[in-house]
């Protein structure tokens, strides 16, 4: 009987000793989690007022506003290149010399045969006044009075017949020569119009060598940069004039102290995009700074992808220092909405149900959980920061969500 009182005590002992180990054991779990409703500093943000905006980002390249390809409209061999790379051209200067031997030589053959048809002009407009002057035949009344004379003292056989022959040879001689003067004066012209038509058809010639070999001169066709030279001293190029838009691009020129970004801009946005808004361009070479822009195109026509329609979007951007380089990645922001010195908590506090109304979490020891939910009212959201129309005050803790 004792040593069974003994083990039923022991039992007891053992059962009240494993109650206990438990109860610590939950105690101590109760307590843990009681400590997990603790807030950490990094977990709460404060209801701040400022300035918020709410816009849209269309990504693009830099472009300059205006330029040129350069090409050539004569073909032939690089003899000289007179600018490089970022260099500064203003219009009309020479950036490149092609071989000019055999158009130099055809324009010196087009001269001497322009100097010869002139000659033949010359020529033919002297023997107009020569036939001009005989055509007056000023000797022709005094031969005709004097056959006029030896006829009538003919007839009172005065003077012998063969007087009066030589007297009327003379003057028909006289008056034949007066006709053929007439005549010639037709023919000469019309040899002085071939010779003048001779002459515009050489000077037109001349005209066109000249003009081609001007065309072995490149000069600038606008003032900018020189964005690419294309060629090297003994390329051969060709003309754009026979191989069209295949020809040989020499340089690429560009103003780049106008430049734009152009991107896409969804349909959703795109209504509130208008002419002359103002955006914000960033570049990954200048990260803390901001240059301006403005809205200066709007495609009229979306373009639809993956069921997704987007507009194109110009951004015009004044670059008068030359920062921003051709090609560059941009983004520009261009500024929907902007309310100033207004009420916003952190996007991340801000908590939606499905029926996209806003919340957020405030701390409150007196709830199980340590915070408490309260409506507000939200206004505009930059991503960043979400504008509280009402239901908190400056000051008032948020919870941030995880």
């Amino acid at each position: 009987m004792a040593t069974q009182r003994k083990k039923k005590r022991n039992l007891w002992i053992w059962t009240g000793l494993i109650v206990l180990i438990v109860a610590v054991i939950l105690g101590v779990a109760v307590t843990a989690r009681g400590n997990s409703t603790k807030l950490e500093p990094s977990q709460l943000a404060k209801a701040e007022r400022g300035d918020i905006a709410r816009s849209v980002v269309a990504t693009g390249k830099v472009q300059p506003i205006t330029k040129v390809e350069v090409k050539s409209k004569a073909s032939g061999i690089v003899t000289r290149l007179d600018t490089d790379i970022n260099a500064q051209v203003k219009r009309g200067q020479v950036l490149a010399q092609l071989d000019q031997i055999e158009i130099l030589a055809q324009v010196a053959a087009q001269k001497a045969q322009l100097t010869a048809a002139e000659s033949n002009a010359r020529a033919a407009a002297a023997a107009i006044e020569y036939d001009k002057i005989s055509a007056e035949a000023p000797d022709l009344p005094m031969y005709k009075h004097t056959y006029d004379r030896a006829l009538q003292m003919s007839k009172d056989g005065v003077v012998s017949q063969q007087a009066l022959d030589d007297a009327q040879q003379k003057y028909l001689f006289a008056a034949n020569t007066r006709d053929k003067a007439v005549a010639q004066i037709a023919v000469d012209t019309s040899k002085l119009h071939q010779a003048q038509a001779q002459v515009q058809q050489s000077q037109a010639s001349l005209k066109q060598l000249q003009e081609q070999l001007s065309y072995t001169t490149i000069a600038s066709p606008m003032d900018g940069v020189i964005l690419s030279r294309d060629v090297e001293l003994g390329d051969a190029i060709s003309s754009i004039l026979v191989m069209g838009s295949t020809a040989t691009l020499v340089m690429t020129i560009g103003d780049i102290e106008h430049v734009y970004v152009q991107g896409k801009v969804d349909e959703s946005d795109i209504g509130k995009v208008y002419l002359g808004q103002t955006a914000r361009i960033k570049v990954e070479s200048f990260k803390d700074k901001t240059f301006l822009g403005k809205v200066t195109r709007i495609a009229p026509l979306g373009v639809e992808k993956d069921n997704v329609t987007t507009f194109e979007v110009r951004v015009s951007i004044d670059n008068p220092g030359g920062e921003l380089k051709a090609n560059m990645t941009a983004n520009a922001e261009i500024l929907l909405e902007e309310h100033k010195a207004v009420l916003t908590v952190p996007e991340q506090a801000v908590i939606y149900d499905k029926d996209r109304k806003a919340s957020v979490e405030v701390p409150d020891p007196k709830q199980k959980k340590g915070r408490r939910k309260v409506d507000i009212k939200a206004g505009i959201s930059n991503g960043t920061k979400t504008e509280v129309l009402a239901g908190l005050n400056p000051g008032d803790t948020v919870i941030l969500q995880q």
